[in-house]
């Protein structure tokens, strides 16, 4: 799929389109069934190219399941986990005050409709005759962010059409992105400010997560926005 946004970008990487399937992508690379894997991980790798998948049988990680909308947070451990670790057999992460309200956060998420797998495939590979993405994930450095949150603002009246919502990576990088879709909702999401999903990707990157109806909007309005003008060539010129 061509996209004057990427181009426009001038995007190192892929933009990752993201969608929910029954069949599974040839080809995909899939987590082993029982064995941990980070989704940040995947999702940096469809970045990079690759086409992988998530289903039940490859999804270990608790919270991966949830950001993906596989299945909902269980109770009982993980609350403990985001906060200070009391009554388990580890450390807690400390990104919660108490488990309390770790699970307001848990019982909160969005919930979504579910297929047998969510698909990463790098946008550039998408054949909308086949599959249509329901959001895209761009990776991206402080000015290409800056641009994409720009553009999302661009024909709306209100300033607050990008919103940065605390979760797990997966969890802002999809999950918020997929129920805007089924909402067919403007509203993107900035993400990867989970510290536990920065250890998987670059250190100079932050996601920016746009549901397609309104990623089809800013593609729309690539030619006749700031990317036209003398400040945009200033900025592209120190690109990496």
């Amino acid at each position: 799929m061509d996209s004057k946004l990427t181009k426009a970008l001038q995007l190192k990487n892929e933009a990752v389109a993201v969608y929910r399937s029954d069949s599974l992508p040839e080809g995909a690379l899939q987590f082993k069934p029982g064995v941990w894997g980070c989704v940040a991980a995947m999702l940096n790798a469809a970045a990079k190219g690759r086409t992988a998948a998530f289903c039940d049988e490859t999804t270990v990680c608790v919270g991966g399941r949830a950001g993906l909308g596989l299945a909902p947070y269980p109770h009982g451990y993980i609350e403990k986990f985001l906060s200070d670790g009391e009554g388990i057999d580890r450390e807690g992460e400390r990104y919660k005050q108490s488990a309390e309200l770790a699970l307001e956060f848990m019982d909160n998420i969005p919930q979504i409709a579910k297929k047998k797998y969510v698909v990463f495939m790098p946008l550039s590979k998408m054949d909308e005759k086949q599959q249509t993405p329901e959001a895209v994930v761009f990776l991206v450095d402080p000015d290409r962010l800056s641009a994409l949150v720009t553009l999302a603002n661009f024909d709306v009246r209100t300033p607050d059409t990008v919103k940065l919502l605390f979760g797990a990576g997966c969890t802002q990088s999809v999950l918020y992105a997929l129920a805007a879709f089924e909402k067919q909702s403007d509203e993107c999401y900035l993400g990867m400010t989970d510290l536990s999903a920065r250890k998987c990707i670059d250190k100079n990157h932050l996601s920016f997560s746009i549901p397609y109806n309104r990623y089809l909007a800013m593609e729309a309005n690539t030619d006749s926005c700031f990317f036209r003008t003398e400040t945009w060539q200033i900025i592209s010129r120190r690109l990496e």
